[in-house]
């Protein structure tokens, strides 16, 4: 049997053939990144995004981040044109690549440059965040807990102090000077939209100046590993006007009572007789705990648990029953109520308001 011999190919043709393979997979490769690259724009965004300022401080470091993000980028930029020229073996390239100025420039000269401007920058910018505001400002003292956040403010009379927790409320457009304590572990206060971190370290106190431009609800987070829940210790920071905040301030210092209600009452009761009142304070009641979250005012919280869960009627009982299956390790117990009074309890500390 006789085989055929293979047809010729011409070699040039072969080679034009792949080249335009080739360019087609060049052009599909980066239409490959497009959804990457859409989720690191949307990344930029969000409520907890420190390249979405919401405050001066926090427009301040963007701002950093920004002009950094361009100089690497430039500098990125500069080298992929490198590359190309030595890919493409342009003799004029080559000789631009290999000549000594051009190594002194781009190795010595240009990286010297560039790092110091950013560097008398970033000083500058570093002062101006640290400056004591001409405004007199909100005091509050934020201390940290392993693994929730207890607020105090401290302006005014002493007997009308307010003690919240999980939740800060300040007024936009006035500067808030947070004193920030720990006692137990190293936290990190970290609000990205409205300042950056500040440590906060047991026996010592830092201080965070922070702003909000206009009225919103920002979220915070704890940035230093600080044990098994660390990822579930956040917070919430309502920004109000002037006369929003004040009202709610002055809602905050009014006492809890007992309620006549009887359906409140077998709640009030239950938190009472079952162990509750020995961690947690209602003022104005019986309960009078120091080692877990004020509840005087729960059922204006927009979150249980640190933000663990939103402040709802069947969050609240499911915290109430499961407490540690939603949060492990934390130091509240289940409670093992029957039915009525379980949701007794929780519609009482929704009445909490």
């Amino acid at each position: 049997m006789v085989r055929e011999a293979p047809p010729r190919v011409d070699p040039g043709q072969t080679h034009a053939g792949r080249a335009v393979n080739v360019k087609k997979n060049c052009w599909r490769r980066p239409g490959a990144l497009l959804p990457f690259v859409a989720l690191a724009i949307g990344g930029c965004t969000g409520v907890q995004s420190a390249l979405d300022p919401k405050g001066p401080a926090a427009a301040t470091i963007a701002g950093i981040s920004w002009i950094m993000f361009a100089g690497a980028a430039l500098i990125f930029l500069s080298v992929i044109i490198l590359l190309a020229c030595g890919l493409l073996h342009r003799p004029a390239c080559r000789r631009a690549i290999d000549s000594n100025l051009f190594i002194i420039g781009g190795g010595v000269i240009l990286p010297v440059v560039t790092l110091s401007a950013l560097l008398v920058y970033a000083m500058f910018a570093q002062a101006s965040l640290v400056e004591t505001p001409g405004e007199e400002p909100l005091v509050v003292e934020v201390i940290g807990h392993q693994w929730w956040w207890e607020m105090t403010y401290r302006d005014g009379d002493v007997s009308q102090r307010v003690t919240t927790a999980n939740e800060l409320h300040i007024p936009a457009g006035r500067p808030v000077e947070l004193h920030l304590e720990s006692r137990d572990v190293i936290h990190t206060f970290w609000v990205p939209n409205l300042a950056g971190k500040r440590d906060m370290v047991p026996g010592h106190t830092n201080v965070l100046h922070i702003e909000a431009d206009k009225p919103g609800l920002f979220r915070g987070q704890c940035n230093e590993f600080c044990g098994d829940q660390h990822a579930l210790m956040s917070l919430f920071v309502v920004s109000e006007t002037p006369k929003d905040f004040e009202r709610w301030l002055a809602g905050q210092r009014k006492r809890a009572s007992v309620p006549t209600d009887p359906f409140l009452k077998k709640g009030h009761d239950a938190f009472m007789t079952a162990g509750c009142a020995l961690c947690h304070t209602v003022r104005g009641t019986q309960a009078r705990g120091q080692v877990a979250p004020d509840l005087t005012h729960f059922g204006s919280r927009h979150s249980i648990a640190a933000a663990t869960l939103r402040n709802n009627t069947a969050n609240l009982e499911a915290w109430i029953v499961s407490a540690q299956h939603l949060k492990p390790d934390n130091r509240m117990p289940n409670y093992h109520f029957d039915g009525e009074t379980l949701h007794a309890v929780a519609a009482w500390l929704e009445s909490l308001e």
